[in-house]
């Protein structure tokens, strides 16, 4: 007698029960070596000022900060604008930059955050805030530490 073979039509399926494991693996990995990307100061760390009345930023994604202090070895207020020195003119270019980043919807909701040392020139943040009310960027916020951080370091 003959033996009758069946011809096998197609490839068999690959398994993906091994699939989740995978996907898990590299989404792990990203996380790990992904990096958020911070602002390298050019400026000397600015010494903020002291309030009493502090209010909490709620969505620090829709916050822009210029940050005003001093650089080493050079005199007079420095600006800086994400990693870069800048003047008072490039304001409004950052501030533009920055609403290009974000949806039509949250343009109305930034803020511009202004960290600037103690010891920085009234005159310079004046002329930031200027630019700033100049190109209708109106919610300026200025960072500051709070009087019970103040009370603590006298301690």
């Amino acid at each position: 007698m003959s033996k009758f073979r069946k011809k096998k039509k197609g490839t068999p399926a690959i398994s993906t029960a091994s699939l989740p494991d995978i996907v898990f693996m590299l989404l792990f990995f990203f996380m790990v070596t992904t990096v958020m990307r911070e602002t390298e100061l050019k400026i000397m760390k600015p010494q903020l000022p002291f309030a009493t009345e502090v209010k909490k930023l709620e969505r620090k994604s829709l916050v822009s900060y210029i940050y005003v202090g001093k650089v080493k070895g050079q005199g007079g207020d420095k600006i800086q604008l994400n990693d870069r020195i800048a003047n008072v003119k490039d304001v409004k270019y950052f501030i533009f930059a920055e609403r290009e980043t974000h949806s039509e919807d949250e343009i109305p909701l930034l803020t511009t955050s202004i960290k600037a040392d103690i010891k920085s020139n009234v005159g310079t943040i004046t002329d930031i805030k200027e630019e700033l009310i100049n190109i209708n960027a109106l919610k300026i916020n200025y960072s500051t530490l709070t009087g019970d951080v103040a009370k603590n370091m006298k301690k």
